[in-house]
């Protein structure tokens, strides 16, 4: 994934909220958020599916509030788009179904403790292709959906449906990003944009999308002569959402890391109180290896953390700067074991998530985002790190972040 000579293609994709799995992750993290407005210290594991006309809510929550599944589903539902039956999938008349349980004891007693809410091994990764120090397929595959989503709020293409999805080819030249080869956008429609045959959108409405989604996030400067624009390629996409397709809760892992360019552990985040150290020690792992690449001690970080269930500290600690660093990756371990807690405690204290910041983090990514909440995005340690690693007359990163 981080070939440093020649010429290569790198693909991330994005979906809008409107997507059957983001629906869900949407419903999932609103749920949690729900629970920790009055409860903080609640733990909840929700996990959502929707099908045709059904939305079901089932999962393990411990919690001394009550939240009102049925009517924060619809409401979800509502604010994503799925508010007309023209939709196929609508927020008044789709059936919603509980079947929430409480959390087990056998896992309680642990996590009571401060150990880890389970086993599992979790990836952070940064690097300098773009402001944020995330990877650019993936930071382009997320905005044109925010596009998307924006141009159709706003009515400026009045056709558009709540589910899309986008594809960014970026070409890399000797490891630095060039140009975005192709682009795809899927998006749901009205049927009035097809043409006589019924089966394909007319050249005006790709041109349309072209002009008002694509062309305003990359530019002139990713753009060029020989970049492919690929609009709905089947032709049509009337059918969409929940009707088209189910959604599940983590689904969308890779779209919401790193699109593929790191590696993934393998769990979800949507859903999870912060005890689950498949979502927080995520966060941990992006907060060191963002303020690890800030601080200009490398180009790019991975960092890996292990841990095992109901114990606090983290089995394994692994970090590769993948041939860029400044110094020796078990310095940078040491540097980092000093200034950043990765105990599920330290964590969740640090990055302060027993607040309800979740369902925010449920469409377009859980990093490189600036949105408030997004602890885990500061780059605040990365002058201690500089003077620790590279001294302190060193300005590399903090002129470069």
């Amino acid at each position: 994934m981080h070939r440093a000579n020649g010429t290569y293609h790198f693909t991330s994709e994005s979906v809008t909220e409107g997507h059957p799995d983001k629906v869900c992750d949407q419903i999932s993290d609103g749920v949690l958020d729900a629970v920790l407005k009055d409860d903080p210290t609640g733990r909840v594991a929700c996990e959502t599916f929707v099908s045709r006309g059904v939305v079901i809510v089932g999962g393990e929550i411990t919690t001394k509030t009550f939240v009102d599944v049925d009517q924060l589903a619809r409401q979800v539902v509502t604010e994503i788009g799925y508010d007309h039956p023209k939709y196929g999938f609508d927020a008044a008349t789709c059936a919603v179904l509980n079947a929430i349980g409480r959390q087990s004891p056998d896992i309680a007693q642990g996590v009571d403790t401060g150990g880890a809410g389970d086993q599992g091994i979790m990836f952070g990764y940064a690097c300098r292709e773009t402001p944020e120090l995330m990877p650019l397929p993936i930071m382009l595959a997320h905005r044109l959906c925010q596009k998307l989503a924006s141009v159709r709020r706003s009515n400026e293409l009045d056709y558009l449906g709540p589910d899309g999805k986008s594809q960014v080819t970026v070409e890399y030249v000797d490891g630095r990003p060039l140009r975005v080869d192709t682009v795809v956008v899927s998006t749901q429609h009205t049927p009035d944009i097809l043409d006589r045959s019924g089966k394909q959108i007319t050249d005006k409405a790709r041109n349309e999308i072209i002009e008002a989604i694509i062309k305003p996030i990359l530019g002139k400067r990713l753009m060029d002569k020989q970049t492919r624009c690929l609009i709905n390629p089947t032709g049509k996409f009337v059918v969409g959402g929940p009707i088209s397709d189910t959604g599940v809760t983590g689904r969308k892992i890779i779209v919401d890391t790193y699109g593929g360019r790191a590696p993934h552990g393998g769990g979800a985040f949507s859903g999870k109180d912060p005890t689950k150290v498949d979502r927080s020690a995520c966060y941990m792992a992006r907060y060191i290896a963002k303020n690890v690449v800030a601080s200009g001690a490398a180009d790019r970080c991975t960092v890996q953390l292990a841990y095992a269930i109901g114990v606090a500290e983290p089995v394994g600690v692994y970090f590769d700067t993948h041939g860029t660093g400044q110094v020796d990756e078990s310095r940078i371990e040491a540097a980092v074991r000093k200034h950043f807690p990765m105990t599920p405690r330290g964590i969740i204290q640090t990055l302060k998530l027993r607040r309800p910041i979740y369902r925010a983090t449920a469409a377009y990514g859980h990093f490189g985002r600036e949105d408030a909440g997004f602890e885990w995005e500061k780059t605040d340690r990365a002058e201690v790190l500089r003077e620790e690693l590279l001294g302190k007359s060193s300005k590399k990163a903090l002129a470069a972040a």
